[in-house]
């Protein structure tokens, strides 16, 4: 069954001065069988299950956010004390450096103000930073990991995402009140340097899910309202939302929404994929998880949980968007999906894309496998923890292989390569087939 761990944000969120991958062949196309660059910080085993929720980069440096408390210079090397975030060099040999603030809880989202990476905006579940009050929002000096007192730290409900677009950080979670404004519920935008709501986003976010299965028989408690996930276009212009709602800016919205940011308001665009407004599964009721842009931004690739259908009949071939990677046109009108590739229910978290291919990562076990459910079925492919697929016709065609763990959830394309965040579960530190990369695997072009 598609695994769904609590409180987790899958996939790409453009929050800093990345190096994007417009024009790059892509890593299949670079090697047949990738592996990954020794020496990359990872998890230290601690008898804990530990997650990666993001990897960002800003100039030559990484930022690695989650749930952790220490971290290992590669395979063998120092053991550092980091609480739920830590930075490292962007190139071999990715030294971790002494910056180290102390956070006391997850933190699910970083971001930075464009180019400038003085600062590092954090999101997530924490009450203090550097033992000084700090409510699910904070700023951080990255010169001296203290808080940056002046940028307003408190938000009522957990903060699962952030990304920054020309002076705005726009923030999406649980929260219905955020720095002293409840005027602007689950998703706002915040003023850089005072982290007041500035007004740019007005989206009236509303409503929910409660499935129940075919015969009515069991329901899911309804999942909170939520913003869960965002990614900025390339050229800046759009943002892609995903979370748990029924109404956006007015409009008929489920599982995610795209945002156009040119104006002087951002407004909810006219693009809606017809296929989540399916019900999956009732225990996973929000399954739109992730998402990502092509090079040119003119396709759109999601990542889903779900399980299957909620009325499936038990027949194959499945049908439906629950656990599965997808494509759709970015066209401003109703769209449907160019084509779908089904895991064969095992839940996806993540995505990325360049020209050459577009990367799911999850739990999954296989890929192509719409005739099987928790089993390979007839034409299924052995697929675990990631998987490679065409942008034209979604089939298999990199498969580097990667622990399975919780699931990864997030990846990072930037012009040296790809970063895959994940966990340690069940001791989970293989990528690539090799082991030494527990909750951070670089695959380099």
């Amino acid at each position: 069954m598609g695994f769904r761990h609590l409180g987790m944000r899958a996939g790409l969120v453009t929050g800093a001065a990345v190096l994007l991958v417009a024009g790059l062949t892509g890593i299949a196309s670079a090697s047949a069988s990738p592996k990954p660059a020794s020496g990359t910080p990872q998890l230290y085993p601690n008898g804990t299950v530990e997650q990666v929720r993001q990897l960002v980069q800003c100039g030559g440096t990484m930022y690695a956010v989650g749930t952790f408390t220490k971290i290992r210079q590669g395979a063998s090397g120092t053991v550092y004390t980091r609480n739920n975030i830590v930075r490292f060099s962007a190139a071999s040999p990715f030294t971790v450096t002494s910056w180290a603030p102390n956070v006391n809880g997850t933190v699910n989202a970083i971001a930075f103000n464009g180019a400038n990476c003085s600062t590092a905006y954090i999101g997530g579940k924490f009450t203090s930073v550097n033992g000084r009050s700090a409510g699910n929002i904070a700023a951080i000096s990255t010169t001296t990991g203290a808080l940056v007192t002046t940028f307003a730290h408190s938000a009522n409900g957990q903060v699962e995402t952030i990304a920054s677009h020309r002076g705005h950080l726009l923030a999406g979670g649980y929260f219905t009140s955020i720095n002293g404004s409840s005027s602007h519920k689950y998703m706002a935008s915040l003023g850089p340097s005072t982290g007041k709501d500035d007004g740019f986003v007005n989206l009236n976010i509303s409503g929910n899910y409660r499935y129940c299965n075919s015969s009515g028989t069991r329901c899911a408690a309804g999942n909170a309202t939520r913003a869960y996930n965002q990614q900025l276009s390339h050229r800046g212009t759009l943002d892609l939302v995903e979370g748990d709602f029924t109404s956006v800016g007015g409009r008929p919205r489920q599982q995610i929404f795209m945002l156009n940011l040119s104006g002087t308001r951002a407004t909810v665009t006219s693009w809606q994929p017809t296929d989540f407004n399916e019900h999956c599964w009732f225990s996973e009721p929000f399954y739109t998880r992730a998402a990502s842009w092509s090079p040119d931004d003119s396709i759109i690739y999601t990542a889903t949980t779900g399980f299957h259908l909620y009325n499936w009949n038990g027949s194959y071939p499945l049908t439906g968007i629950c656990d599965t990677a997808a494509a759709f046109p970015a066209t401003q009108t109703t769209v449907n999906h160019r084509w779908i590739d089904y895991t064969g229910c095992d839940s996806l978290y993540s995505t990325a894309a360049d020209s050459a291919t577009a990367y799911f990562g999850g739990h999954e076990r296989w890929s192509q496998n719409p005739n099987g459910c928790d089993f390979q079925g007839r034409g299924g492919i052995s697929a675990p923890g990631m998987e490679g697929l065409s942008p034209t016709n979604g089939r298999l065609t990199f498969n580097p292989t990667r622990a399975r763990g919780l699931g990864a959830d997030d990846m990072l394309l930037t012009s040296a390569g790809l970063w895959i965040a994940s966990d340690n579960y069940n001791g989970s530190n293989t990528c690539g087939g090799v082991s030494g990369h527990a909750g951070i695997c670089f695959l380099p072009y």
